[in-house]
């Protein structure tokens, strides 16, 4: 039975590392700038927003973002127990007490957007803005169950460790936004996205039903993962005890762009009266085509029973006792060793696209306070999430603008604020769309829903 926790503890905390990756990254849009006057970068939100400013960004300082979102954090796996911090390997540590602080389903996920060069301008009859930047997508999903058994280990048990997965994508992109005003209550945009894809990895483990009784032992399993990057190779090694030569490992030899795709940004504002002004936009609906698909799997659903075997107490016999565990043990490790599978050829996949639809109301007694609502939806299969987010948001003087938030969704609740200058000549903002509420000693976020925004620029 060793074995098979081995195995299993190596490929969940695989998982776990891709989640910590996604801890250092960053949020794809700053939500709390959507109805930030000056902010200039609100046409990421909705391309049909415009400026009255030509901007330049400083190289790779225009707009930086950093955090994570995500319904499990540090605080979900230290504990103190009689003043010092351990896991939640910890015996002290009871599995009541772990499990009870996780949902059903843990989830982690990021988005770096990082701008290298951006430049808006007014010309065609509208605003334009031309990004050239790189971005990448993490993502992790893991079922409580998974957790159950890291904790308490193999015992008499039933586990259902169904739907565990991990994707991450990285591209740069060259956009290309127009936003045009068609009369005095609507307005609407576009952006066209080349896309260059440097590389993309998903793994996914569909099922694994493992049954161990006192009588009978039992396991199902299906999993595989799909590598599109260039110069990658899986590396294998052969169990010993069966022959079966198996992906160990992974490595890449050289880099570069892999892959292509396309984009599109849309959106819409509608100013209903001079108090109310609405406006939709769907964001990144679009595809990368990769170059290649290294896979490894565990090539369809393996399956393993005892009530195959029979023991026989004589040591001598074929199904001598001894014989047949080191059966059961092969068979045990090999549900659990995915093959190689070699290059499958080229794939696409889809970005995961945005739907914003927000709703701003301006205060008639003081017209510089505005109130705005926003939601959020990503729209990314088992990826998906949802935010939305009230926030009240003032522009007391020309060079300087304001706004703070609360969202409630699928990672919880969090607060929001910006604070935005656009002076002549230069403009500078510093944000946050997940104020983290407990820090521990060290200055690390005990929440995934923590990050931080700033950018700096030149406008005139």
């Amino acid at each position: 039975m060793s074995t098979i926790k081995s195995q299993l503890k190596r490929f969940a905390l695989s998982f776990l590392a891709v989640g910590a990756m996604a801890g250092a990254a960053s949020a794809q849009n700053l939500n709390s700038g959507y109805f930030t006057d000056g902010y200039l970068y609100r046409y990421q939100l909705n391309p049909s927003f415009d400026n009255d400013k030509t901007f330049f960004t400083i190289p790779v300082l225009g707009s930086m973002n950093l955090g994570v979102q995500g319904t499990v954090g540090v605080e979900n796996f230290l504990y103190n127990v009689n003043g010092r911090t351990t896991t939640f390997l910890n015996p002290a540590v009871s599995a009541d007490k772990f499990l009870d602080d996780l949902g059903s389903r843990s989830r982690i996920t990021s988005d770096i957007r990082l701008n290298i060069l951006a430049c808006g301008f007014k010309a065609f009859k509208g605003y334009n803005v031309v990004t050239l930047g790189v971005r990448t997508n993490l993502n992790v999903g893991l079922p409580r169950e998974l957790f159950r058994m890291l904790k308490q280990g193999i015992t008499n048990d039933t586990y259902d460790i169904t739907d565990v997965h991990a994707n991450a994508t990285a591209w740069a992109e060259l956009a290309f936004n127009h936003s045009h005003k068609i009369n005095d209550q609507w307005q609407v945009g576009g952006a066209l996205k080349f896309l260059l894809g440097g590389g993309n990895l998903s793994a996914n483990l569909r099922s694994a039903d493992l049954t161990l009784g006192t009588d009978a032992w039992s396991a199902v399993t299906d999993a595989d993962i799909h590598a599109s990057v260039k110069g990658f190779k899986y590396e294998t090694d052969i169990n010993e005890h069966t022959g079966h030569r198996y992906v160990s490992g992974a490595k890449i030899d050289g880099a570069g762009l892999n892959g292509f795709g396309m984009s599109v940004d849309l959106g819409g504002t509608y100013k209903f009266n001079k108090d109310w002004t609405f406006s939709a936009s769907l964001l990144d609906f679009g595809f990368i085509s990769w170059n290649n698909d290294m896979l490894a799997s565990t090539n369809g659903l393996q399956s393993f029973s005892t009530d195959k075997y029979t023991f026989n107490v004589d040591g001598d016999a074929p199904n001598s006792f001894d014989n047949e565990f080191d059966k059961i043990r092969d068979n045990i490790s090999a549900l659990y060793e995915l093959n190689d599978m070699g290059d499958q050829g080229g794939r696409t996949t889809m970005l995961g696209a945005t739907l914003n639809l927000a709703a701003e109301y301006t205060f008639p007694y003081y017209r510089k306070l505005t109130f705005g609502a926003l939601s959020s939806t990503r729209i990314n299969g088992e990826y998906s999430w949802t935010d939305f987010r009230v926030s009240a948001n003032v522009a007391p003087v020309k060079v300087f603008s304001a706004g703070a938030n609360v969202a409630v969704g699928s990672f919880g609740w969090s607060f929001g604020w910006i604070l935005n200058l656009h002076c002549p000549g230069f403009s500078l903002f510093l944000a946050t769309d997940h104020t983290p509420s407990k820090l521990a000693k060290q200055g690390v976020p005990l929440s995934t829903n923590a990050n931080f925004a700033m950018g700096m620029n030149v406008q005139f």
